[in-house]
This record gives C-alpha cells, sequence and structure tokens, in this order.
C-alpha cells in the first residue's frame, strides 16, 4: 500500500532537487504530489477543503519569501501556523515533526508550543537538538532544534508528555 505524500515548498528550486532525489532513490513511482506555494496558504485552502493527513512533517525557514513575495518569519509566523495544522490533522494522526534550523531558541520552544497545540490529543511529545559531531575532536555542533509528536499506542498513558 504505501503512504500518499504532498510536499509543498515556495522554492521551485527545492521541488526540482527533492523530485530528483526521489528518482535516485528509486522511488519513482511513489505517491508524491508535487506543489510549488507558500505553505501557509495551502494549509488555509486543505483546511477549508476539509482535507486532513495523518501526518505532517514541517521544516520551514527561520525566514523566507514565497512564489509572490510572501514573508515567512518563524518566530512571528509558527505560533499563528500552528492551530491551523491542528484542524489539518484527521481525526486520528499519527505524528507532527517541526525542524527549526538556526534560530536561537531551545528545544523547549517547541515542546510548549506543541504541548499547547495537541493539548487533549494522546500521545508522546519528544523535542531536541539536530547535531553534526566535529571529525577532530569529536565535538557535537548544534545544527537546528526539532519537535515530534507521535500518537500514543493502546495501554500507553493518555496525554504523557516526554521532553
Amino acid at each position: 500500500m504505501g503512504a500518499k505524500v504532498t510536499h509543498v515548498d515556495a522554492s521551485k528550486k527545492s521541488v526540482a532537487w527533492a523530485r530528483e532525489n526521489q528518482g535516485l532513490s528509486h522511488l519513482e513511482n511513489a505517491s508524491i504530489r508535487w506543489i510549488v506555494d507558500d505553505a501557509v496558504k495551502f494549509i488555509d485552502r486543505e483546511v477549508r477543503r476539509g482535507n486532513r493527513y495523518q501526518g505532517i512533517i514541517l521544516d520551514p525557514p527561520k525566514f523566507g519569501r514565497g512564489p509572490k513575495g510572501e514573508i515567512w518569519e518563524f518566530f512571528d509566523m509558527l505560533p499563528e501556523l500552528l492551530p491551523d495544522l491542528r484542524m489539518l490533522l484527521a481525526d486520528q494522526p499519527l505524528f507532527l515533526v517541526i525542524t527549526a534550523y538556526a534560530i536561537r531558541s531551545s528545544a523547549l520552544t517547541l515542546y510548549y508550543a506543541l504541548d499547547e497545540m495537541l493539548a487533549g490529543m494522546n500521545g508522546t511529545i519528544t523535542v531536541g537538538e539536530l547535531c553534526t559531531r566535529e571529525k577532530s575532536a569529536g565535538r557535537l555542533i548544534s545544527q537546528a532544534i526539532f519537535g515530534r509528536w507521535c500518537a500514543a499506542e493502546a495501554g500507553e498513558l493518555a496525554g504523557r508528555r516526554q521532553v
């Protein structure tokens, strides 16, 4: 069976690169719908249409411009986007993942945002840093923060959260 994926990015170049990676990964027949659009506008339309998704992976830029000059600023736009993302999730969603690169914020920022957004939903929140290990000294260099919500399995405690 397999997943049906909708990939949305305001950058034509990024979508072209992702499509190339699809071919290089031998996934030519995978069900991927490629959309070049402003993600905020796409989400608004999908909510109005009543479309729902089992999982969402959100990888917003710190700052960006949409195809028609729309401005995205992480700290201004993400709090406005989260309620719409909740409406976009199916009645029994499986996951939501958010990564945030090059921002000066703790992973706790994403924890509290997800905790508030998904209040009442049975699942687990995990947050942390995405790091690269330096070859010479073995030190970890922080590249980004992430937040992940996963639906609870049968038998787990309702509303359990972890950091």
